[in-house]
């Protein structure tokens, strides 16, 4: 079995383990619980693997990493070895979608093969018009290594499997046969 270490990251408060714990555990609270430094979870999955014509399992270490800026200096200990990121922001808070590329940047600096996908989170929060607007936007994001942008509700489940599904495969794309 193959382990890869992929890291949440984004400002405060826009649902990075709300998403782990949906895709984790099948779970969603209301309850907001801060997260401080980091939590690590994992979660197997099988990834098709069409050059070899097969799945492989996969052993995800997901690391969700504290918002706060104070966190900046230590984060990219914490980044170190992740071989693709999220890079969350909460659609009802327009600091925190401004924040991505910041966000990106530091993780790739970090990990320069590594891969990213945007995640648009509380999306069951605000109207589809304004979801599509951000998907134009972010779907033409100007860096290769963002391999995808989606709109995310921890809540109802929306894309939080694919997500990840479509990071993992992305990342095992990546290694050599």
């Amino acid at each position: 079995m193959i382990s890869k270490k992929i890291c949440l990251v984004g400002d405060f408060g826009v649902g990075k383990t709300s998403l782990i714990r949906r895709f984790v555990e099948s779970k969603f609270s209301d309850e907001y619980l801060s997260t401080v430094g980091v939590k690590i979870s994992r979660k197997q999955i099988d990834v098709a693997r069409i050059e070899v014509e097969k799945n492989t399992s996969v052993q995800l270490l997901i690391w969700d990493l504290e918002g706060h800026t104070k966190f900046k200096a230590i984060a990219p200990s914490y980044l170190q070895g992740a071989s693709g990121a999220i890079v969350v922001a909460d659609v009802t808070r327009q600091e925190t979608i401004d924040n991505l590329s910041e966000r990106l940047e530091l993780f790739l600096s970090v990990n320069p093969q590594g891969v990213a996908i945007f995640a648009l989170n509380k999306s069951d929060l605000v109207d589809v018009e304004i979801i599509n607007q951000l998907l134009d936007k972010y779907n033409s994001y100007q860096e290769e290594r963002v391999i995808a942008t989606y709109h995310t509700s921890a809540k109802s489940g929306e894309n939080v499997d694919d997500i990840f599904q479509k990071l993992t495969s992305r990342v095992i794309e990546k290694m050599p046969n």
